[in-house]
């Protein structure tokens, strides 16, 4: 299997992240309520001291999709989105660049789809016609249910997927306004809140109906990374450090978490149920976290055969190489 490296040697990202730029660049991002991505968190350990990066939060994202028009339009430096969200995005003609995944999913990090426990549905094949609540539409869950459904031999778009923010998924299923409630790979802490609470049973979870890939990436436009490229470089080497120090080190990971929450007027609580980002070690992907997405999207007809290259889509340089 090619590995698509997006650090090559721990002694190289060590290096990198610590690497004093000629200029001083500001990052700004859209932050996901809930959540801390690995930029944040390497930011809070100081792994960007010293380089003259600088991260400014913005505002929130609703989803992937709205991170990824902000991208476009140039309001926020920083994307981050689901890998179909991602592909779609280039495939309308954005000049993006996939740096690292920022989540993955396998047994231990995954989106559940919770119903109540005595709802009469069982399996994926009983979510036709039924209602589900997700975080967005065009991006991860989306396409998660169109795939489990796909699978299930049924049409994929037999499902009715209504927008629900992160934090009132719990509420909406259990005052029965929605069938199911999707929580995301990176909403681990609403979904630990809301299993902690009891009275929901979960039906599948994307594991099943992907396996283990990569959830999502972060993105740059090649613009950005042509102009700074030793940014680039110390950007993706900190928050890639910083999903190994996640892995290693979960206690102190959800003791930054809870106090970025408090600090962003969120519930500081939730931190607890943070279960880690699910990314490889070494910030890794493999080349099905991309192509099992352009091959359902080219399955679709969303996008033409041939359109997307891999070896453009993911970040390289002369120190990160693509494969």
């Amino acid at each position: 299997m090619t590995i698509f490296r997006t650090l090559a040697l721990t002694a190289l990202l060590s290096g990198t992240a610590s690497l004093a730029l000629a200029e001083d660049v500001t990052l700004r991002y859209l932050a996901s309520q809930g959540g801390l991505s690995a930029y944040e968190l390497a930011d809070a350990l100081g792994y960007f001291k010293d380089t003259g990066i600088k991260l400014e939060n913005v505002g929130y994202a609703q989803g992937g999709p709205a991170s990824l028009v902000a991208l476009a339009g140039g309001s926020v430096e920083i994307g981050s989105a689901a890998t179909s969200a991602v592909l779609n995005s280039i495939a309308a003609g954005n000049d993006f660049v996939a740096v690292y995944p920022s989540n993955g999913i396998n047994d231990d990090v995954q989106s559940i789809f919770y119903v109540l426990e005595d709802s009469p549905i069982k399996t994926v094949a009983d979510i036709a016609g039924k209602t589900i609540a997700v975080n967005t539409l065009g991006a991860h869950l989306d396409y998660t249910v169109r795939e489990a459904l796909h699978q299930a031999n049924l049409p994929e778009d037999s499902a009715n997927l209504v927008v629900v923010p992160g934090p009132q998924l719990e509420q909406v299923l259990r005052s029965k306004q929605v069938d199911i409630a999707a929580f995301g790979y990176w909403q681990t802490t609403f979904e630990g809140a809301a299993r902690k609470a009891g009275g929901l049973r979960a039906v599948f979870d994307d594991t099943d109906v992907l396996g283990d890939i990569a959830g999502g990436f972060i993105v740059l436009r090649r613009d950005w990374i042509e102009a700074h490229p030793d940014a680039a470089k110390a950007f993706v080497a900190g928050s890639v450090k910083a999903l190994d120090y996640a892995r290693e080190h979960p206690e102190e990971t959800k003791a930054i978490f809870a106090k970025a929450l408090a600090e962003r007027s969120e519930n500081p609580d939730v931190a607890q149920y943070f279960k880690g980002y699910g990314v490889r070690a070494g910030g890794l992907a493999v080349d099905r976290d991309v192509t099992f997405w352009i091959d359902v999207l080219e399955r679709q007809g969303k996008i033409p055969a041939g359109q997307l290259d891999v070896g453009k889509i993911l970040y390289a340089s002369a120190d990160h190489p693509a494969n």
